[in-house]
């Protein structure tokens, strides 16, 4: 496969992005498999680190989730690449690809990986949510038990049953929205947050229903929803977070500069 055919393949899962080029190195790397340069819209893949059309496949898309990313995103891309809103974009493009046949995935089709994969969701990441969705009950009556007996929740959280406060209200509110404990204890944690029943269904039946839990969040999550809104809206919000964080810091650096003074001044 050359560069032409690889650049038509990724054309067929988003033709409604700019035009960008695919440049194939003729050499082997031992940090990565490929790059993309956004300020000239360029995917370089490293071809000789590739042992068959399938794997290089796979670092195109990727590459190229990141060009959609950029090349589509309302407000400013982050010096921090891998986002969820990027792995979002890839994991979808990947989808695509393996239902139109231009990638397959060995996990969906080697006997071992598929047995393996059943014993890890069925026994470990669905009884563990089921374990953790169950002390969440239970913490829910301790927290009763508190307050009849007037005594501090976080204090028996903390010193006795030695748990960290965020782990115990995780549990809390995974056992509270009643979240499927198939989908294991992370993602049941990401459901949860969402509040309105309906939607948490929806995500769940997402989640079991193969998607990544990064797509899930891009699509049921308040930040995710962001990305169906007006793109002025979007940029508006970003710029207000800009703001917010901008006088945040210089909050801060005056106080730190006060105290130089007082430090001073003794």
């Amino acid at each position: 496969m050359n560069q032409d055919q690889v650049k038509d393949r990724l054309q067929k899962l988003r033709s409604d992005v700019p035009d960008f080029s695919v440049i194939f190195s003729g050499k082997q790397s031992k940090k990565v498999h490929g790059l993309y340069y956004p300020d000239r819209a360029e995917i370089i893949l490293h071809n000789r680190n590739f042992e068959n059309d399938n794997e290089l496949m796979y670092t195109a898309i990727h590459e190229f989730a990141h060009h959609v990313h950029f090349s589509t995103s309302p407000v400013p891309i982050s010096n921090r690449p891998h986002t969820t809103a990027f792995r979002s974009i890839f994991h979808e493009l990947l989808e695509q690809a393996e239902q139109i046949g231009l990638y397959s995935s060995i996990f969906d089709s080697h006997p071992d990986f598929v047995s393996l994969t059943q014993t890890i969701r069925e026994e470990f990441l669905g009884r563990n949510g089921a374990i953790m969705k169950e002390l969440g009950g239970l913490l829910v009556k301790a927290e009763t038990l508190c307050r009849e007996h007037r005594a501090r929740f976080e204090d028996y959280i903390e010193r006795v049953l030695l748990i960290d406060r965020r782990a115990a209200s995780s549990a809390i509110r995974v056992f509270s929205a009643d979240v499927d404990p198939r989908i294991g204890f992370d993602n049941m944690k990401s459901v949860a947050a969402i509040r309105d029943a309906d939607t948490r269904k929806k995500a769940e039946e997402d989640l079991l229903g193969g998607k990544s839990p990064d797509r899930v969040r891009a699509a049921y999550t308040p930040v995710g929803n962001r990305q169906s809104d007006d793109p002025v809206e979007q940029l508006f919000r970003e710029k207000e977070r800009l703001q917010r964080t901008i006088d945040s810091l210089q909050d801060k650096l005056q106080t730190i500069e006060d105290r130089i003074d007082s430090m001073r001044s003794l």
